[in-house]
């Protein structure tokens, strides 16, 4: 252990090197996926599963996270993690095909879908809930790096050195964050972890897995056609057999119960359209940059980095906020930056001024951080340190469906109002006349994540500060009080279901 280091700070940097890590690998890709095309001689129906595959595997194994923390040590498991992810991203740098590299790609997903959520959960072991909302802000600022270098350091290793990289120089940071955690870090185990949840981790995993595949492809065709509703079926009813499944066992791979506790289910419900926005408006405001405005991969990196820096300088504060105007005025005042800076990228044209593109994206990232430091801090306030690897299985899940339901969903209306604004046009138009249709589709989608983001904002105002008390060290007696309340309703009924 380092010395001067309180333990606490030591997991903070172990679950950094993972995050950061992860964070890096999904920025960094998209920026790539066109040279990928040129690469293997594939369109883009192909490389989605570059995409496609990563998320899937990680739907799959998120649920599981808790219950392998649970059983084999978090330590353990964060270290598993770690190493696949590493191995996995030294494989896809030197693959010698598509296939080869999409099966790396789905091992990568194994090792990502045990980061976050084992991480999640050593670290709000390891901090007192009054002192989560300071460390999630501290952390988030290495993890804001990465969304900001990801887009421009993606362009320029492509344009520069060789694509191969953008897989390559995750190795390294891999095996920093293997080797420091092993060396620092204490075991953790709960004494009864309970039998493994078989029919949970296939319905789970099977219902995620399906719904992403569902989305994926409704995003490049049709939605009526069978490769699109067969596995969104498939997913429904998998879901169902999966909560109906989980309610009824003592044991739960996914504990359903924690939903009982009201900031817990708020907080869940938040991060729907809390991500949806974010991921949809990170999503489009590329496609506008590169497809109308004339950037280049790399010009339009350093446009949307604008959004990772707005959220990296407001970090430091939003601990501060926190503690003093708690999380439903913080949450309140998050969603309507982001709601804000969607409406301003509604009247953007192909002659505008590319700082209308960065103001927004700079507010946007201010509103994201006041909205995940309080969303971090009071999401988890009343959950017992016994149900935390579950409670953060629960969140992780919840956030990999946000993401991916908003991304689908902005790509399915562009896609769809695009068709139609440019598909009524005559033959033979002049090119104005297109862009203008392209920038009147652009807005119909954009109109779409401002309306997600009031809906947040509608939920944020019904959150309670009382809720919340023991993580604000402002309210320590009272939220002290509240713990004592809090113990004898959800963490009892966390004890008797076996956590």
């Amino acid at each position: 252990m380092l010395r001067g280091v309180p333990y606490k700070w030591l997991v903070a940097i172990a679950f950094v090197f993972g995050l950061f890590m992860e964070v890096l690998d999904m920025t960094v890709l998209n920026t790539a996926l066109p040279a990928l095309g040129r690469q293997f001689g594939v369109g883009t129906e192909s490389l989605q599963w570059l995409v496609t595959g990563y998320l899937v595997s990680m739907a799959v194994f998120i649920p599981a996270s808790g219950w392998v923390a649970d059983r084999f040590g978090s330590k353990r498991t964060f270290l598993f993690a770690l190493a696949v992810f590493t191995a996995a991203s030294l494989w896809a740098g030197v693959a010698g095909s598509l296939a080869e590299l999409v099966t790396a790609r789905i091992v990568q997903g194994v090792g990502g879908g045990l980061l976050t959520p084992v991480g999640t959960a050593m670290l709000f072991r390891a901090f007192p809930p009054e002192e989560r909302a300071q460390a999630s802000a501290i952390l988030s600022i290495p993890t804001g790096i990465a969304p900001a270098l990801g887009p421009v350091l993606g362009g320029w290793l492509v344009d520069n050195v060789d694509w191969r990289w953008i897989f390559l120089m995750k190795v390294p940071i891999g095996v920093a964050g293997i080797a420091f955690t092993a060396a620092v870090i204490r075991e953790e185990r709960t004494d009864h972890p309970g039998r493994f949840d078989v029919v949970g981790f296939l319905a789970g995993g099977g219902a995620l897995a399906l719904l992403l595949v569902g989305l994926d492809q409704g995003v490049l065709g049709e939605w009526s056609s069978a490769s699109v509703f067969l596995p969104l079926i498939g997913g429904a009813l998998l879901a169902v057999v999966f909560v109906i499944a989980e309610l009824r066992i003592a044991e739960p791979m996914i504990d359903l119960r924690l939903l009982r506790i009201r900031l817990f289910r708020t907080g869940n419900l938040l991060m729907l359209p809390s991500s949806g926005a974010l991921m949809g408006t990170l999503f489009l405001t590329p496609l506008l940059l590169q497809s109308l405005l004339g950037l280049d991969a790399t010009g339009s990196g350093l446009v949307t980095m604008f959004q990772a820096l707005g959220m990296t300088a407001t970090m430091p504060f939003a601990g501060w906020l926190y503690q003093r105007l708690g999380p439903r005025w913080m949450l309140t005042a998050g969603f309507v930056a982001i709601a804000a800076s969607v409406a301003a990228l509604l009247p953007i044209g192909v002659d505008s001024s590319l700082w209308g593109v960065r103001v927004p994206m700079l507010t946007m990232g201010i509103g994201m951080a006041l909205t995940v430091i309080a969303l971090q801090a009071a999401t988890f306030a009343q959950v017992s340190p016994a149900a935390m690897t579950r409670a953060s299985s629960v969140f992780a899940t919840t956030r990999q469906v946000a993401a991916a339901v908003g991304v689908a969903l902005v790509a399915s209306i562009l896609t769809l109002r695009t068709d139609q604004r440019v598909g009524g046009l005559a033959p033979v138009v002049t090119e104005a006349v297109r862009q203008d249709a392209m920038l009147s589709a652009f807005r119909d989608t954009f109109l779409v994540a401002l309306v997600v983001a009031v809906l947040g904002l509608l939920i944020a105002l019904r959150v309670r500060d009382a809720d919340a008390a023991a993580s604000m060290r402002s309210a320590k007696p009272a939220g002290e009080a509240a713990g004592t309340a809090v113990g004898s309703g959800p963490e009892q009924l966390q004890a008797r279901s076996g956590k």
